[in-house]
């Protein structure tokens, strides 16, 4: 008999800790190789996270709704495969080991948090004033830092603190509700504030925090809805959000689906539906505006060639994005079964990291709940993100054959994109806007 660690998996490069949000199996419940036996969260997707060996879970070391680092062993699996115990058991990473080492020794000497300026990490730019810290770091001691729980974040915000700048005795440096209050209390808090008119970055709210009224209902949010939380105060914060409307004829798109949409489903067995024709075309306008595929890096501009299209996902527990990856490469048929697989992987947690990450434009569909239009918020690392508006008919005044004004019924959306101010010009949106129109309107049918 021999027993096999269970670890916390590094769910992508960029990705420090995770939290056990659910255990599938309980101790002494047999398991088999391959079976889901907990779920995690990140920030980047829920997951099911499935086991290596067939065994029985053992010992259980992390509880449900704890956040710890990567390459924590959350459990134990008894199995008679003692070979697979060298194969399975994962080691954490030089650095992480040393991170968490370093930490280990902090603590036992009981050695205080000091405010003093992050490490920057290679290639990330700094800011202009001497001493501050680095505008974005990702190495592994600094995405720990900044991920502090809820109610540090609170705290800092509410003494005007910058976490990032401070060093605390959780794993690597990771600031505690104990180091913070010791800081505190040491009076010593000017020096690490940030002068400024707004609360440091991972302040969840400005002003006092709302207190429940008698019978009133209180739960914690789940993970992904804190992680959505931050990720879209952050991305409200950074880039410079203006949006623009079209309203678009997609009356020749309805009638070209309807012929294509018999033969399409018995050939593909999938469902043909408006999206993989938006895509299509909105891959074709990014080619010829490409500045609405790129990114900000510091004063610079990224210029991405591939077209990774990001589609937001209602779920019944959040929104996730999955990317349709190299969309320029695909077909309507391809761009079908890729929307049907990471919609299906999303709603039943089987999407991989690598499934949401590198996003180079991003649409959401809001249309599907009626909403007509909306002021969607620039995903993080992108300049741009469309909009989709409900369908419907509407009546509409066009010329006729002879240079009079008819009223016809028409099939109509209104697209709304937002965009980054500080790279892309009103007029470049508008006129990818424009190219989606006319893409749209003159869409050339394949099925005569």
């Amino acid at each position: 008999m021999a027993r096999v660690d269970v670890i916390m998996p590094q769910m992508g490069e960029s990705i420090a800790e995770g939290t056990l949000s659910k255990w599938l199996k309980r101790v002494g419940d047999e398991v088999k190789r391959d079976e889901a036996i907990f779920e995690i969260s990140t920030d980047k997707v829920d997951a099911e996270i499935p086991s290596s060996v067939a065994g029985v879970l053992a010992e259980i070391l992390v509880s449900e709704g704890q956040t710890v680092a990567v390459q924590t062993v959350v459990a134990r699996i008894e199995t008679e495969k003692g070979a697979a115990v060298a194969a399975t058991t994962a080691a954490a990473p030089p650095a992480a080991a040393r991170e968490q080492q370093v930490s280990a020794a902090a603590s036992a000497r009981g050695a205080p948090p000091t405010a003093q300026p992050a490490t920057a990490a290679p290639g990330v730019p700094h800011r202009s004033n001497a001493g501050d810290i680095p505008a974005g770091g990702n190495g592994f001691e600094e995405r720990l830092r900044t991920k502090s729980s809820p109610l540090v974040r609170k705290i800092a915000a509410e003494h005007g603190i910058e976490l990032a700048r401070m060093h605390g005795t959780g794993i690597a440096g990771r600031v505690t509700k104990k180091d913070i209050e010791s800081y505190l209390a040491s009076g010593a808090t000017a020096a690490a504030v940030t002068p400024s008119m707004h609360a440091p970055a991972g302040a969840e709210q400005h002003g006092p925090v709302p207190e429940p009224w008698p019978g009133d209902r209180v739960e914690p949010m789940s993970k992904i809805r804190v992680l959505t939380s931050d990720h879209m105060v952050a991305a409200r914060r950074t880039a410079a959000h203006v949006t623009s409307f079209f309203e678009i004829d997609l009356t020749r798109v309805g009638r070209i689906r309807q012929r294509m949409r018999a033969q399409f489903e018995s050939e593909t067995g999938q469902k043909l539906t408006y999206l993989p024709f938006i895509i299509s075309q909105v891959v074709e306008s990014l080619k010829q505006f490409p500045v609405l595929n790129a990114a900000v890096a510091g004063s610079s501009i990224i210029y991405r060639k591939q077209y990774n299209i990001g589609i937001a996902v209602a779920l019944d527990w959040g929104l996730i994005v999955p990317v349709i990856k190299n969309a320029s490469d695909l077909s309507l048929s391809g761009l079908t079964r890729s929307l049907n697989d990471l919609a299906d992987r999303a709603r039943t947690k089987r999407l991989k990291p690598e499934d949401v990450q590198g996003a180079t434009f991003t649409i959401t569909n809001p249309g599907v709940f009626g909403s007509l239009m909306g002021t969607p918020i620039i995903p993080l690392g992108t300049s741009a993100i469309l909009g989709l508006g409900a369908i419907e008919k509407r009546p509409k005044v066009l010329t006729g054959a002879d240079g009079e004004d008819v009223i016809a019924v028409r099939t109509c959306a209104y697209f709304s994109l937002s965009f980054d101010h500080r790279i892309v010009d009103g007029a470049d949106a508008d006129k990818f806007l424009a190219s989606i129109k006319k893409g749209l309107e003159t869409f050339p049918d394949a099925s005569r």
